[in-house]
């Protein structure tokens, strides 16, 4: 069963379409990139598969399960914003706790898996800062912290990385592909940047007007582009 299948969706915004008929199956553990320049419509399909936006035709399943419908909360998956979103009256334990306080976890049990997380992305010196006290490396760490904490079936990255600088950016690449390989989570990333499409991703998809031109592994995409576009 797919982590995540995409069938035939299309997205229609009055007469103009956005989505094209957009086919993707993900396994779990796969880091899929969506690879465009602006306008390619790879925003508005991860906040389809999110339930911020509504397909205007085709089907979205998470875990085997149609989502069409479904509040997002509800579709077991996690978002990272480019802005953060923190919340800067709470503190970061707070912040990366905040879901599964909404969830009514235990307290014990909450705090275990705040402590856990924040070890796993080396932010545990931070956890009674507030946001405002913070760089944008490590609030993005937060953010981070905060979608891991809750173990969904699929994460969504919606240009994480482009509100950074570029040390800090190749910093938080390197960050991004070690969690990957020690978690195996399910995500989907968006980007317009060629370089963290190829170190991150298990397979890229390369969008251009609403369609996908070309599925494949990063080797496959670099080595043979199926068009003069992928090229």
């Amino acid at each position: 069963m797919s982590a995540l299948e995409i069938r035939d969706v299309r997205k229609n915004y009055g007469s103009v379409e956005t989505l094209k008929g957009i086919d993707i199956a993900l396994e779990n553990g796969e880091f899929l990139v969506l690879l465009g320049s602006s306008g390619c419509g790879k925003s508005t399909l991860l906040n389809i598969i999110a339930g911020l936006a509504e397909a205007t035709s085709g089907d979205v399943k998470i875990g085997g399960r149609s989502v069409l419908g479904v509040h997002p909360k509800n579709r077991d998956i996690a978002m990272v914003f480019q802005s953060y979103a923190l919340y800067p009256n709470l503190t970061v334990r707070r912040n990366i706790g905040f879901g599964l306080e909404m969830r009514k976890v235990p307290a014990a049990e909450r705090d275990k898996a705040v402590r856990e997380t924040a070890k796993l992305l080396q932010i545990e010196n931070l956890l009674d800062r507030k946001p405002g006290q913070l760089s944008g490396g490590q609030r993005q760490r937060v953010a981070i912290g905060r979608a891991l904490v809750r173990k969904p079936q699929v994460f969504l990255f919606d240009e994480p990385l482009s509100n950074l600088d570029a040390k800090l950016r190749l910093e938080m690449r390197t960050e991004l592909k070690r969690l990957h390989e020690m978690l195996r989570t399910t995500v989907v990333y968006v980007t317009h940047d060629q370089i963290e499409a190829m170190t991150l991703a298990t397979r890229i998809a390369v969008m251009r007007d609403g369609r996908i031109e070309q599925l494949g592994t990063p080797e496959e995409i670099y080595s043979h582009p199926a068009t003069l576009y992928v090229a």
